[in-house]
């Protein structure tokens, strides 16, 4: 049973993590922007049937909850913390969403600067965004234009769509100079 050891702000003051001392996954990534996503995982669909829920993203020891700004903080904290205290390790789950990380249309791909650009992220930019609560997803790679997806706190952070964003370019152009980034 998870319970919360920690509950931190995120860069996105949409957005709070709680840090658990036991995992809720092992290993396993989740992310859903609607409950309409989270229908097949019962814990995220209960945390969506909490008014002002906007997003649920989740892993190992891990969970960000973002919400719509229509609550303050401290009356939503109370609301989540309950299924939080009360959830088991959801073992249903065996592995991650094959398209958490990127798009089933960028896996397919064969193009080699994506392979090489996913790795940079796997290895410099995805750790850094999961410490905030958050990650990203790679969609496509189409006419030099990489497009992403941010997930958890990152999806409607401020931040996201400008100073992380643009590293994430400045990287891509080292594999591609022409290689510019839209936030999708």
């Amino acid at each position: 049973m998870p319970k919360i050891a920690e509950i931190e702000r995120t860069p996105n003051p949409d957005a709070m993590r709680f840090v658990l001392r036991e995992p809720i996954s092992n290993g396993v990534t989740r992310s859903y922007e609607s409950p309409e996503e989270a229908t097949a995982d019962p814990f995220a669909t209960e945390l969506f049937n909490i008014p002002h829920v906007i997003s649920v993203y989740y892993v190992d020891r891990y969970i960000t909850i973002t919400q719509d700004g229509g609550i303050d903080w401290n009356t939503l904290l109370r609301q989540l913390a309950p299924p939080i205290r009360e959830a088991e390790a959801v073992d249903h789950l065996e592995t991650d969403d094959p398209n958490v990380n990127i798009s089933e249309e960028a896996r397919q791909s064969d193009d080699p600067r994506l392979v090489e650009i996913n790795k940079m992220l796997d290895e410099q930019v995805r750790p850094y965004l999961l410490a905030d609560g958050g990650g990203l997803k790679v969609v496509s790679l189409e006419n030099d234009v990489l497009k992403v997806h941010y997930q958890g706190a990152c999806g409607t952070c401020p931040t996201a769509t400008t100073g992380t964003l643009y590293a994430i370019e400045s990287m891509a152009k080292r594999v591609d100079p022409n290689i510019r980034i839209q936030s999708v």
